[in-house]
């Protein structure tokens, strides 16, 4: 998806560290209880020092909502991300993100036009008034809408399994997306095999399948993924195991199934938080998530070995783009009563896809 960022001034990008963190302190003075900055497990140092909470996508939107007093919301997260936390503030309420081309690769995996064709061409090969679409938090507002309209509702990676239960007692068959790995893994957890799984390639005619495959699948898996959660491999675990006799690898449920069966542990950013928080000291920990985040739990727990499984490291490339220049621009264009880059979802768009997120709120 292409989103234009207007270039920023000089004085951002020519500025020393020192001087951004000056301009950046100098502002949320300034700005008072009026700002909210939150900043998702996968931002730089240089971001999530600034952060008055941090958390996964989800949490850090209910989080906005939940406060009332700020009337400007600063995401340092992606597109899809501050634009449910629109969704979910109320109007006295800005959301703004610092740099508008940070998207997400699997968001941008499927559109509002796909995936309205894959419905048009389930219909034509099955009873689609049987079929529940569930769309991951990781897609743009637009796809929660649609889920909300046509019965369905989002999930997160870590209510999925509950999420799809509920589809299950409503209906014969999901189409899940954008998420192909954490639709596959959820279905296994729920003790269905490969064979109620059918892979939909959104750019093939009937997604790749034949009709008997649409007809026979329990779960049709949308063809996208993570560009970071699907670098980790198999022989990662194996190398991890090697150097780390008794460690536990813990990974993200967007791995490919095949590392998802070699892992100790399958969670959530907030889960995988958790559990290296409740290790002991002395515990190795291979971890399958976004290397910032991993970088900052091995510098909190020093008494823990906490590692990438990936050794050649793996950044978010559309995270990465919010750093410190952007915030320090955003901040002071406040100060200075001028609002750039707001993410704002329509009032249609935005309405149903709140019933979506409701939806799964009163499931789980």
């Amino acid at each position: 998806m292409v989103r234009l960022q207007v270039p920023l001034p000089d004085r951002y990008t020519a500025a020393d560290p020192g001087t951004l963190r000056e301009w950046i302190w100098a502002a949320k003075e300034e700005l008072g209880p009026r700002l909210l900055v939150l900043g998702h497990h996968y931002q730089r140092d240089e971001v999530i020092e600034w952060a008055d909470a941090r958390g996964d996508s989800f949490r850090l939107a209910r989080f906005a909502a939940a406060d009332h007093d700020a009337t400007d919301i600063v995401f340092c997260g992606v597109h899809f991300m501050a634009e449910s936390a629109d969704i979910l503030t109320g109007e006295h309420q800005r959301v703004i993100l610092p740099d508008l081309n940070a998207g997400c690769s699997m968001a941008d995996m499927a559109d509002l036009d796909q995936v309205e064709e894959t419905w048009e061409t389930l219909a034509g090969v099955t009873n689609v008034d049987r079929v529940v679409p569930i769309t991951y938090m990781n897609s743009s507002a637009a796809l929660k809408a649609f889920v909300g309209e046509h019965g369905g509702a989002v999930c997160t990676s870590s209510n999925a399994r509950a999420i799809l239960d509920w589809a299950l007692d409503r209906g014969d068959k999901v189409l899940f997306f954008p998420d192909e790995h954490l639709g596959r893994n959820t279905a296994f957890q729920m003790g269905y095999d490969a064979s109620a799984m059918r892979s939909w390639n959104p750019r093939h005619e009937l997604g790749g399948l034949q009709e008997r495959d649409v007809k026979d699948a329990t779960f049709v898996l949308w063809r996208g993924w993570c560009s970071v959660h699907q670098r980790f491999r198999p022989d990662h675990v194996q190398a991890f195991r090697e150097a780390y006799p008794g460690g536990e690898v813990i990974v993200h449920p967007e791995c490919a199934h095949d590392v998802v069966e070699l892992a100790d542990r399958v969670g959530s950013t907030e889960r995988i938080l958790e559990w290296v928080e409740a290790a002991p000291s002395g515990s190795a920990l291979g971890v399958g998530t976004e290397i910032h985040m991993v970088q900052r739990l091995a510098r909190e727990h020093p008494d823990r070995t906490v590692v990438s499984l990936d050794p050649l490291v793996c950044p978010c490339s559309t995270m990465f783009r919010i750093d410190a220049p952007h915030l320090a621009w955003c901040l002071q264009s406040l100060v200075a009563g001028e609002l750039v880059n707001q993410v704002v979802v329509d009032p249609h768009t935005a309405e149903w896809a709140r019933v979506a997120l409701q939806r799964m709120l009163d499931i789980t």
